[in-house]
């Protein structure tokens, strides 16, 4: 399924010293910024010795009509938010991003794979008002449909007499 409308975003990411014997560093995304900066991947934009800042490069958030009602309870759970997973790359730099998204869904199932890592940042103001007029321009209600159980059949629940080798003709 193609999307209808991609919105190009910048991620942030940030290492920060681990107290932990294991690792040496804990990275995690902080956010993005609407569009695609001109920076380099991976330009280093603050460190205070503890903790330190990259933009780690862009990606697309991708809107599809299909995921609409997802989309509008994103807005409407009063912090809008998208979903960032990072790739681990062998080498430098440490990570790839492999995806964005507005989809709550979505963003759930980044964490199955167990090896990206997946945070939930923030959602800028203006990447909500692109959100919010796709939802209203496409967002079409679905009923909800209850079924019905099925009767049971009181003869196929009824005991049986256990079938042995000599019962066979």
């Amino acid at each position: 399924m193609s999307a209808l409308i991609t919105i190009p975003v910048g991620v942030l990411v940030e290492r920060s010293k681990s107290m932990n014997q294991w690792a040496d560093f804990y990275w995690r995304a902080v956010g993005v910024l609407a569009g695609q900066p001109e920076t380099p991947a991976w330009t280093k934009l603050s460190d205070d010795g503890e903790r330190t800042t990259y933009y780690a490069g862009t990606a697309t958030v991708e809107l599809n009509r299909t995921e609409t009602g997802f989309y509008r309870d994103n807005l409407a759970s009063g912090v809008p938010s998208l979903w960032v997973a990072l790739r681990a790359a062998d080498g430098e730099p440490p990570f790839t991003v492999a995806a964005v998204t507005a989809d709550p869904a979505e963003g759930e199932s980044f964490t199955e794979a167990g090896t990206d890592l997946v945070e939930q940042v923030p959602m800028p103001l203006s990447i909500q008002q692109v959100v919010a007029a796709f939802v209203a321009e496409h967002h079409v209600e679905q009923p909800f449909y209850k079924r019905k159980r099925d009767r049971a059949d009181p003869e196929a629940m009824a005991r049986r007499r256990p079938v042995s080798g000599d019962d066979v003709e």
